[in-house]
């Protein structure tokens, strides 16, 4: 007979929920959907295609969200995403254009995820050799790579918008990656689903989603334990850069297209979903899977409000009650959790 160690805890399954940082986006993705179930079920929302449509706008988002809140566990924020969707998507339609360069679609994605992997090293190194915020660094890496983005294009193009890349997007397989669709769901759906599923095992079950959690919750303890602060938050900001030129990449070459104004607000959006998802804005806690949660909630508030017929100008309103309840909730559920694990 073994002997009980009241050292060891047996903990409740109410008591494990606390100790996930999901728990209050699932509980908001819950009373999101009923709500709209029950004012719009009969105007389309519960339809497939309404589905559809708020999976798409939520993919996109959530691509972004699951490398934000990544860098948001580990300590920083980077507010240039939203302008390297943009630059990014600008540099593949001009590489890929008949009327430009003429690469192949598949050859342009991989030159412009090289250049934004780059600016993301550039955040990073700042960051780091600086001791500036990173709030500030990338604050000033989005206004520049915004007006790079517009000045370079029009000096080119003389116009803010590059298209007619349908044909050539048609003619590289490898494009279909980013354009085409798979058992009704569009291409954007299942880079969101890969996306979460691999940086959540990164987070979860490697050493350098250890360091992650590391890096943000206390950086000098970090350091004192042999864990590279440095090279780990450089590696985020690449990262975020890389998720932005994934997206950039599925919004140019599905509709043959790009904006200087694509991505336009993205950055508050995917720390919106981040918040809403678990994260703290401290650093240090957080999950990605929460991210995406927090992702699909506003795609479905965004497809939602149409259905009731709500003027589409109080989305900004819902997001920002979703944000302030959603820090109230998550830091009383943190707390919570400390005292579980007491």
């Amino acid at each position: 007979m073994v002997a009980h160690d009241e050292r060891l805890q047996s903990l409740s399954i109410w008591k494990r929920l606390l100790l996930r940082p999901e728990l209050g986006s699932i509980a908001g993705l819950i009373v999101v959907f009923l709500f709209f179930a029950i004012t719009a079920g009969g105007n389309g929302f519960l339809t497939w295609l309404s589905v559809r449509n708020y999976l798409e706008v939520a993919a996109q988002l959530g691509i972004l969200a699951a490398a934000v809140a990544l860098l948001m566990i580990g300590g920083e924020f980077d507010l240039s995403v939203g302008s390297m969707i943009g630059i990014a998507g600008i540099t593949i339609a001009v590489l890929s254009s008949p009327d430009y360069v003429h690469l192949p679609p598949s050859l342009a994605v991989l030159i412009t995820l090289v250049f934004s992997l780059g600016i993301g090293y550039i955040n990073g190194w700042l960051v780091m050799r600086t001791g500036l915020p990173s709030f500030i660094v990338t604050l000033a890496m989005m206004f520049i790579l915004a007006g790079l983005n517009i000045g370079f294009t029009k000096l080119i193009t003389n116009l803010t918008i590059v298209s007619g890349l349908q044909d050539v997007v048609a003619k590289d397989p490898v494009a279909g990656l980013f354009a085409g669709s798979w058992l009704g769901l569009p291409a954007s759906v299942w880079w969101w689903l890969v996306v979460t599923i691999v940086l959540s095992m990164v987070l979860l079950r490697t050493s350098f989603g250890n360091w992650v959690f590391g890096a943000g919750g206390d950086p000098n303890a970090a350091r004192n334990v042999g864990v590279p602060v440095r090279r780990v938050k450089i590696s985020l900001f690449m990262l975020t850069a890389a998720a932005a030129t994934v997206v950039a990449a599925i919004q140019t070459l599905s509709i043959g297209s790009a904006n200087v104004l694509n991505g336009q607000g993205k950055e508050l959006e995917a720390v919106a979903a981040s918040v809403i998802g678990g994260c703290l804005l401290t650093g240090g806690y957080g999950s990605v899977i929460g991210a995406s949660i927090g992702s699909l909630i506003l795609g479905m508030v965004q497809q939602g409000i149409v259905y009731t017929n709500i003027d589409t100008d109080w989305y900004k309103v819902l997001v920002g009650g979703m944000i302030l309840g959603a820090v109230i909730l998550n830091n009383y559920l943190r707390r919570k959790s400390l005292e579980v694990r007491r």
